[in-house]
């Protein structure tokens, strides 16, 4: 029997679209789960190619960033070494290391210096801060997996978590065009109630939520929008270099999509600062401690 990828409650079948909702705690569940294969090729060496994943300044917005948030994350956690839980490029382990600080990285295949390819259920010892940075929603078993992380906390250590918001308005406006779907990767689905519940059942405290720093946010509103227009336009493929497209994208497509985003950017921007207001916003921002 199919069972909550958060929770762990049995369910039934799909709700809406490919996704099945739990009563218990709200989440919902990618159906039908797919396969190690299938994840195999959805993860395919366009995914996130050596060379950067996307045109212009964007990945070295990304790895300012990232350089951000090593500098909160040296700011607010105790000593020692922190986890980083998804490192992707590791952008992350970078940042931190340049602040003196020794990080380990975890990832579906060893990347490059630091970085396992572990699960994180697997990890033992004390960890001065351990982050999910859009990797919870990956996992198999991201409920198991937030609640050994949260085991791993040093006293005082911080926990460190940004993933779509299920129950933001852009889920609620876009539905099967939402970007945060991103089916089949997003394995899970989670409201930020749920998630901020589960941390407070672990013991720790939430000292810190946000609907504007996790990312994503307005960039949600605006793909979306762009996508609802005519001619298929698909702002993500217009914004990844070819190398990181999972199918082209002609010039003609892509000038067409990054126009009209520069023209709905306004729109994108007051729905944005809407959802942000009414505490719905597209991501979820969590900084929690353990006592």
């Amino acid at each position: 029997m199919l069972s909550c990828a958060w929770c762990d409650l049995p369910l039934g079948g799909p709700d809406a679209g490919h996704l099945a909702f739990c009563s218990g705690c709200g989440a919902a569940t990618t159906v039908p789960v797919p396969t190690d294969a299938e994840l195999e090729h959805a993860y395919a060496s366009w995914y996130r190619p050596a060379g950067g994943r996307f045109a212009g300044p964007g990945d070295r917005l990304l790895s300012r960033s990232r350089g951000l948030l090593a500098g909160r994350l040296d700011r607010i956690a105790p000593p020692g070494p922190i986890l980083d839980v998804g490192s992707g490029d590791g952008a992350l382990l970078r940042a931190i290391g340049a602040r003196g600080r020794d990080a380990v990285g975890l990832e579906r295949t060893r990347s490059g210096p630091g970085v396992r390819d572990a699960d994180v259920r697997e990890v033992e010892g004390e960890w001065a801060a351990v982050v999910f940075w859009h990797s919870l929603e990956h996992l198999r078993a991201a409920g198991e997996a937030l609640d050994h992380a949260t085991g791993l906390l040093a006293p005082g250590g911080v926990l460190v978590v940004a993933m779509p918001n299920i129950a933001s308005l852009q889920a609620r406006a876009f539905g099967d065009r939402w970007l945060a779907l991103d089916l089949p990767r997003h394995l899970v689905h989670v409201p930020s109630s749920a998630l901020l519940g589960r941390l407070r059942e672990r013991g720790l405290t939430v000292e810190r939520v946000s609907y504007a720093r996790g990312g994503q946010v307005m960039f949600g509103w605006l793909h979306g929008l762009v996508g609802a227009l005519p001619g298929d336009l698909d702002l993500y493929g217009a914004i990844r270099r070819e190398d990181a497209r999972s199918e082209p994208v002609g010039p003609a497509r892509r000038a067409g999509a990054l126009g009209a985003a520069t023209m709905l950017a306004p729109l994108a921007a007051v729905a944005t600062a809407a959802e942000i207001a009414a505490r719905r916003g597209g991501t979820t921002y969590v900084e929690a401690r353990r006592d």
